[in-house]
C-alpha cells in the first residue's frame, strides 16, 4: 500500500461531505496517510459554510469531523456508521483560513471501532476535537 493515497470525491457518491454526486454537497477531498493509519484533510471552507461572523457553523464542523474519522475505516476495510458523536468547539474557526482536519482510531471492540479527530489551524492550535463510535455494517 503505498503511503499516501488521495481520497477524493466520487462522482457516483451522493454523500453530502464526500461525495461527489451532490450538487449540494461539500465534495471534500482528503489523504489516507498509511504509514501513521489517519486520514488528513486541508480545506479553507469559504463563506458558504459559516454560522455567522465568520466563523464555520458548528454543524459543517461536526460533519468535517465524522467525515475524516469515517474514512479511517479504510484501514480496516469495512463500511461503518456512526453510532456516536462527541464535538467540542474549543475556538472559532475562521472560514478564510486554511483548516487541517484529522481522524485516528482509538480502538476497536467487535463491531465498534472508535475514533479520535480534531480541527486545527495553521498554526498549530487546535480548534475543535471528537470522539465518535462507529459500528461495522460490512466488509468492503
Amino acid at each position: 500500500m503505498s503511503e499516501t493515497i488521495t481520497l477524493a470525491p466520487n462522482p457516483r457518491n451522493k454523500c453530502f461531505g464526500c461525495g461527489g454526486d451532490n450538487t449540494g454537497g461539500m465534495k471534500l477531498t482528503f489523504e489516507q496517510d498509511s504509514a501513521n493509519r489517519r486520514i488528513v484533510g486541508r480545506f479553507v471552507l469559504g463563506e458558504r459554510y459559516q454560522g455567522g461572523g465568520g466563523f464555520a457553523h458548528g454543524g459543517i464542523i461536526a460533519t468535517l469531523l465524522d467525515e475524516a474519522m469515517g474514512k479511517v475505516c479504510r484501514f480496516r476495510e469495512v463500511r461503518a456508521v456512526t453510532a456516536e458523536l462527541t464535538v467540542e468547539y474549543l475556538k472559532p474557526v475562521n472560514v478564510q483560513n486554511e483548516i487541517i482536519v484529522e481522524g485516528r482510531e482509538t480502538e476497536q471492540r467487535g463491531r465498534n471501532i472508535f475514533m479520535t479527530g480534531e480541527i486545527r489551524d495553521g498554526a498549530g492550535a487546535v480548534l475543535a476535537r471528537s470522539r465518535a463510535r462507529f459500528v461495522v455494517t460490512g466488509q468492503k
